[in-house]
């Protein structure tokens, strides 16, 4: 992966461009610290279609989820209470 800072990054687009379809994914750096990468589309799509879903996707979405945080009642196993003598 190619190392690109900001600025010739915004002043040579075209070429960062096409290197990122030609070459894979280009990282952009600020002021030396990795900020960004850009990354061809289809690559882009195929990662977020493998990505879990978010904490809030799940939390919005209508399938209810609760089954899975609560165990069912009686299930849990408790320890006998042994009077003290």
């Amino acid at each position: 992966m190619r190392t690109w800072p900001v600025q010739d990054a915004k002043a040579r687009f075209s070429e960062f461009l096409d290197a990122c379809l030609s070459d894979g994914p280009q990282m952009v750096t600020k002021r030396g610290t990795e900020a960004a990468v850009l990354v061809p589309a289809a690559e882009w799509r195929r990662l977020h279609a493998a990505a879990k879903p978010s904490l809030k996707e799940l939390l919005l979405s209508d399938v209810a989820r609760t089954e899975f945080l609560v165990p069912a009642r009686g299930a849990a196993r408790r320890r006998r209470v042994v009077p003290i003598r």
